[in-house]
């Protein structure tokens, strides 16, 4: 089963949003492919993403910063919102958990590892000044 959650960090300074984004941007071209960032969570492909709508066939580039770990989990970086008034930063983050025993755990709980992640590499608390993100789904 997949576990989900979202962090948004909204009203965040542009040009703090633009310079984390940047950081993210340059760890995936300094190739981070086989990388532990914690026990058992090994960096598989990191990519920006594109969007290729299925209907009528349109391309969106750089929708984002994708990190895959090999057992399948990863969290992804966009941002979104950089006019004038502030930006938002989304987190999104996926786990994928077949050990029936551990599918009554809470959302949080079950991603707390990879949160850890997230947040200790995209160093979004230095970025935003926060230690919470607005709202999480």
């Amino acid at each position: 089963e997949e576990i989900t959650s979202r962090y948004d960090y909204e009203n965040v300074d542009k040009e703090k949003a633009m310079a984390m984004m940047a950081e993210l941007t340059n760890k995936i071209e300094s190739g981070l492919a086989g990388t532990e960032l914690l026990p058992g969570y090994t960096l598989g492909e990191c990519d920006e993403f594109e969007y290729h709508d299925p209907v009528d066939k349109s391309v969106s580039s750089n929708q984002g910063w994708r990190f895959n770990f090999t057992d399948g989990s990863r969290f992804v970086f966009r941002l979104s919102g950089t006019g004038s008034v502030g930006a938002t930063i989304r987190l999104y983050l996926e786990k994928y958990e077949s050990e029936e025993s551990k599918l009554s755990q809470l959302t949080a709980d079950a991603l707390s590892d990879l949160v850890q992640i997230a947040l200790k590499f995209s160093r979004i608390e230095e970025y935003t000044g926060r230690k919470e993100p607005t709202v999480i789904t």
